[in-house]
């Protein structure tokens, strides 16, 4: 039987930094199958989590001092809840996996403990019916898993409440930054070369920045400031951000640029930080996919008209 140690490595904690900015992310995973923390009787708890090795290692790390068994689903390196929502971590994979690890030879008991946040790819009902051992959703976060152990397996409201602080929030920007770099890149280096060519390098510059910077407010600084946002669209909280970033700009740039031109560059800022802020929504616990769908059938469009409307406003003030 493998025995972990609670103990991250400098290894662990590389390879958890590697993948908030999706290097090697979709082959960042432990084999599934049951382990044992301390030294684990057939009476101590068995805890259920996915295969994706940054949330199998929050859970052993938790577990420091304790003797549990820990049975890893095989998710494809995905968290709990995505692959709940997917249907790898399932009831057919949990099914699947007690009987691979002959897990009952090794407890006598028949109670397993899984994240909260898997149950939407779970039938408990049907686990119990097909083999004998019922589900207990514990908490949330694997942190509270200690206090629930110790308190007689009894789940609290706070353990059945999702957060989402700045904190939390800030450890996601990276992926969003790496998810907008290849298409960032080719646009900054398109509008240099497009401003350059018409007037002269800092032109060119002065485009790629005023891009950049809108992105930085559809990657960054929406994520990070969205609780204090107005609207409950991620397309409106961007393009708030984008608005400020464009105005920003403008007061930078001096009265130089002219009313049509600049009126152009606020809508298109505006746009582009809202259609990367809207990319956020596959990151926070509080959307739906038919409310993401619907947002989309209705920001996209937006954002096209506004990106028509800035194009057009930059012909009038060139040949103006």
């Amino acid at each position: 039987m493998p025995l972990l140690s609670t103990q991250l490595g400098c290894r662990d904690r590389l390879g958890a930094w590697k993948a908030r900015w999706g290097i090697g992310r979709m082959s960042y995973l432990t084999p599934p199958g049951l382990y044992a923390i301390g030294s684990p009787g057939s009476d101590d708890p068995v805890i259920v989590t996915a295969n994706y090795k940054m949330s199998y290692d929050i859970v052993r790390s938790a577990l420091h001092g304790r003797n549990v068994w820990i049975l890893v689903l095989e998710t494809f390196g995905i968290n709990v809840w995505c692959a709940a929502g997917k249907g790898t971590f399932g009831t057919d994979e949990l099914i699947h996996r007690i009987d691979a690890a002959h897990l009952t030879q090794a407890v006598n008991h028949r109670t397993l403990l899984l994240p909260i946040l898997a149950a939407p790819g779970i039938a408990a009902h049907e686990v119990t019916r097909r083999t004998g051992f019922r589900v207990h959703f514990a908490t949330i976060q694997a942190t509270d898993l200690p206090e629930f152990l110790d308190n007689g397996m009894v789940t609290t409201a706070a353990m059945r409440e999702l957060t989402f602080t700045f904190r939390e929030r800030l450890v996601l920007v990276p992926v969003e930054i790496v998810l907008a770099l290849k298409p960032t890149i080719f646009i900054t280096a398109l509008l240099f070369l497009v401003g350059t060519a018409f007037n002269e390098a800092a032109a060119g510059f002065t485009a790629a920045a005023a891009f950049l910077g809108a992105v930085a407010a559809g990657t960054i600084a929406t994520p990070l400031l969205l609780p204090w946002l107005p609207g409950s669209s991620f397309a409106v909280k961007g393009a708030t951000c984008g608005m400020g970033w464009g105005l920003v700009w403008l007061a930078l740039a001096g009265g130089d640029i002219g009313v049509p031109a600049g009126a152009g560059t606020l809508l298109a800022l505006t746009a582009v930080s809202s259609f990367y802020a809207l990319n956020f929504t596959g990151s926070t616990p509080f959307t739906s996919r038919s409310g993401v769908k619907k947002e989309m059938r209705i920001a996209l469009p937006a954002m096209i008209a506004t990106l028509v409307g800035a194009t057009l406003l930059w012909l009038w003030a060139a040949f103006l």
